[in-house]
Formats: C-alpha cells, sequence, structure tokens
C-alpha cells in the first residue's frame, strides 16, 4: 500500500478521528521529453543565475515574494510553514453543507482516508451519519506548507476528502453573457422541448466509469508504435471522421431531434447491460433445445 501523504485526525465537534490522507488518483497521461530536433539529444533545463549565468544547485534555491517589479523578499521555511501552523495536524470541520449546493467548479483534487489504529468506530460513525443526512463536512487542510479548504464526504465505505477551490479563485458567472428568458423568447417549440426530452430518455443510461476510456492515450500509443515500425519514415495518418458539413444560421432543430433519436433505437442501457447468469444459462438451453 501507498505511504500516507499526511497523518493527523479528523475532528468534528468534540470527536476526533485519527486518520491518514492517501492519493486517490493514477495518473495515466502520455510524457513527451523535449529533444533538440536537429540530432534528437534531450534538452536539459538549467536554473542559471540572471546575473552570473552559472547554474545553482538546489541547495542555495531559496523562495522570495516579488513585492515590486525587480524588489524580493526573501522568505524562509519557517515563514512559510508559520502561514499554515494553525490545524497543521487537523482536519477540523467547520461546518455540514448540502452536496448539491456546491458549485462543482470548487472540486479540485480527490483523496482517500484511511482510519488510524483503533479508530474505526469514529470513522464509521462519521460515515454513515453523512450518508443518512445528505451532507459534507466542509474544512480545512494543511498539505506540506500550504492551506487548502476541502470537503469530506462519503462514498461507499469510504471517506473521500476533496480539494476545493475558493470562491476568490473562480470567475463570477456574471464575467460572462448568457441567453437570459424563457423559452419562447427563443423561437422554442413545445414539442421541440418533448422531443429533447426524448432524445435525453433514450440515451440515459446508468453511469458506470469503466465505459469511459481514454482514447486519446490509446490513439497516442497507436501513433507512437506506428511511428517505432515506420523507423522514423514519416507515417500518413487517415482519419475517419467524414467532410465536416456546412455552417448555416438556420438549423432544423426538430429534424435534428428526430434523426438524432432514429440513430439511438438501442439505447446506451441496452448496450451496456449485462446479462444475469441465470438468464444467460436458460437462453442457453433454449437455443440447445432449437438444435
Amino acid at each position: 500500500m501507498a505511504r500516507p501523504i499526511w497523518s493527523g485526525v479528523l475532528s468534528f465537534g468534540l470527536l476526533n478521528v485519527p486518520v491518514q490522507l492517501m492519493t486517490a488518483e493514477r495518473r495515466t497521461d502520455i510524457h513527451f521529453r523535449m529533444l533538440d530536433c536537429r540530432n534528437n539529444a534531450p534538452v536539459r533545463f538549467e536554473r542559471l543565475n540572471s546575473k552570473t549565468g552559472k547554474e545553482v544547485p538546489w541547495s542555495n534555491i531559496c523562495k522570495a515574494y516579488e513585492y515590486e517589479k525587480g524588489n524580493f523578499v526573501v522568505l524562509k521555511k519557517d515563514d512559510i510553514a508559520e502561514a499554515a501552523s494553525a490545524g497543521r495536524e487537523a482536519i477540523e470541520i467547520e461546518a455540514f453543507v448540502e452536496l448539491d449546493a456546491i458549485d462543482p467548479r470548487h472540486f479540485e483534487k480527490p483523496y482517500i482516508l484511511l482510519p488510524g489504529k483503533k479508530a474505526d468506530k469514529g470513522y464509521v460513525l462519521l460515515r454513515d451519519t453523512l450518508i443518512q443526512t445528505g451532507k459534507v463536512g466542509i474544512a480545512r487542510v494543511v498539505i506540506r506548507t500550504r492551506e487548502y479548504l476541502c470537503a469530506v464526504l462519503p462514498r461507499d465505505s469510504a471517506l473521500i476528502l476533496v480539494l476545493m477551490r475558493f470562491a476568490e479563485e473562480l470567475v463570477p458567472y456574471a464575467d460572462y453573457k448568457f441567453p437570459q428568458g424563457k423559452p419562447e423568447k427563443f423561437r422554442i417549440q413545445p414539442r421541440e422541448i418533448s422531443m429533447a426530452k426524448a432524445l435525453i430518455d433514450s440515451m440515459s443510461t446508468p453511469w458506470d466509469a469503466a465505459d469511459y476510456k481514454d482514447q486519446f492515450a490509446k490513439r497516442m500509443h497507436a501513433v507512437i508504435n506506428k511511428r517505432l515500425k515506420s523507423k522514423g519514415k514519416t507515417v500518413v495518418a487517415h482519419s475517419d471522421a467524414g467532410a465536416p458539413e456546412e455552417s448555416t444560421n438556420v438549423v432544423d432543430f426538430m429534424s435534428l431531434l428526430k434523426k438524432s433519436i432514429a440513430s439511438n433505437q438501442r439505447s446506451p442501457a441496452a448496450k451496456h447491460a449485462k446479462p444475469a447468469a441465470g438468464k444467460t444459462a436458460s437462453l442457453a438451453k433454449k437455443k440447445a433445445r432449437q438444435k
């Protein structure tokens, strides 16, 4: 099992539950290296002193804040730690709120909370109470030297901690212009809404994350393998996508909705449904008798 990122207590009221913060992500990104295309040599990035031009070792690196152009105040490790010293070893829940009340843009990075030694009772108490009430806990956590806003929520048998963005980190909706008014203002007919609902119904299916794969990574690996097999020769890529249709300002929504529904006669739910074991066995017997 991976090592914990953080160890401390999860507190709500006067109750303290020892917990460990574990990673909840597994990165599968394709990482590219930068080469000098003249001889395919890897490019190195060095830490150079802007005055002497010489490389600076990590041991001589310090952090500073540029309070005005060209002027810096140097900060020591203790200075940075001091800013986050309060609650450094505790995730203290400050409030409980409805999950639906939180704008999804606030959620940033997930972690898993594991109960510490002899902490199962308190862990289960909080987890099951959150499940029954439909609430999530809002707290703060210090990871390394940075304090974050976070949400504590239940998921199956686990408690999940999700780092959140503060309100000032989000662009207000008011900064953008959205269509305002009822559907009638945009000449949307009731039958168009009905057809749109029918299309959504035909495409509705239970959520299963395993149904959605990283297609870009798959295609990228195929491109890389082609390049390896060609031994550096130019490979002509063939796209499966047809020519784009010409755009027009006149859109026949009803026609498009009808065509979309027709193309979804076999709903995604039927595609993803797995036959039960008993049903599969009975079908096999029926086919055998027919033979």
